[in-house]
């Protein structure tokens, strides 16, 4: 990660913590979370492990060794997140999150406040996580030929425990579907990104490279999303992420109905996993999904385990490859 992106990452937070982050001396690509929480020692997950900083940018596993984060770092730091003007991002608060430039999201928690039943925001916020965005192009490259068949792109599903890396690869291989190469043509990809993960939506605008032929409704419901680009934007894949609702479910029949081909995630070890979620069984019965991509983080994020065809099928298996 170059100086231009460590500097961006750091200049969210407080002034107290940027300089501990300054003196931080690791590869900030290694950085997946930074949380703080008023009175408890600042955190991060690097590389995969859980830890707590210090005043001297120095790593420990002993929380009273820690920097301790004050009720002035979270305010600071929302102020700098939102750039001073925290109400032009009350709908997106009212979610618990937000993405900032470079396709970051901070998630919030705190005292909620319910009017009527409905949740009006966040406040006083009083943990605030944020995620670090990782785009690696070409993490997708030796995966790519084994989800197509006889000149078309295959109905997949990307299963992967939490922090394994699914979106990362999921988000490539909307990039190279979409781009297209001298082997396979471009597609017109419509992706629903929920929770402004995929595309890193700022402002409307993507942060991520996720291709030239790509349409994004960012911030919008999966189930509503999927059918709102099969009425209007003719995609000819429908990419989402973490599909699980029996809505999302009924929403891809449609795709699937309207001649769409399908590529999602969903949290599992294995197919056996999905097959045992009751809304997925029938689906993984009736060989919906031509592809299943498994991944682990046994050698870091993004470590693809198998692929395996509709039928179950081993077309691919490897000790090590990873994003």
């Amino acid at each position: 990660m170059g100086g231009l992106r460590k500097t961006e990452i750091i200049r969210l937070f407080a002034k107290s913590i940027r300089s501990i982050l300054e003196l931080f001396d690791k590869d900030f690509d290694g950085i997946y979370e930074i949380r703080l929480r008023t009175g408890a020692p600042l955190q991060m997950i690097y590389g995969g492990r859980d830890c707590f900083l210090k005043k001297n940018g120095g790593e420990t596993y002993l929380s009273q060794n820690a920097y301790v984060v004050t009720t002035e770092d979270i305010c600071e730091t929302m102020e700098y997140i939102g750039n001073y003007s925290l109400y032009a991002f009350e709908d997106e608060l009212r979610q618990g999150f937000l993405t900032v430039r470079g396709g970051h999201r901070v998630g919030v928690a705190g005292q909620v406040i319910v009017e009527d039943g409905k949740i009006k925001g966040v406040s006083p916020i009083t943990c605030v996580n944020v995620r670090i965005s990782h785009q690696i192009i070409g993490c997708g490259n030796v995966l790519f030929p084994y989800l197509w068949n006889c000149g078309e792109f295959c109905h997949t599903l990307i299963i992967s425990a939490p922090r394994c890396g699914k979106t990362t690869l999921l988000r490539d291989i909307v990039r190279q579907l979409s781009d297209g190469n001298e082997r396979f043509p471009g597609l017109t990809v419509g992706v629903v990104d929920e929770r402004s993960e995929i595309a890193g939506c700022y402002q409307g605008v993507p942060q991520n490279d996720i291709g030239i032929r790509t349409d994004v409704l960012d911030g919008c419901p999966k189930a509503e999303g999927m059918m709102m680009l099969i009425r209007s934007m003719s995609p000819q894949v429908v990419a989402v992420d973490e599909i699980g609702t029996a809505a999302d479910i009924r929403a891809l029949e449609s795709v699937l109905n309207c001649g769409c081909k399908v590529l999602a995630t969903v949290h599992g070890n294995n197919i056996d996993d999905v097959r045992k979620k009751p809304l997925l069984s029938s689906m993984v019965d009736a060989h919906v999904f031509e592809r299943y991509v498994l991944l682990s983080n046994r050698m870091r994020a993004g470590t693809v385990q198998a692929v395996f065809d509709g039928r179950g099928t081993c077309l691919f298996e490897r000790e090590r490859f990873a994003c």
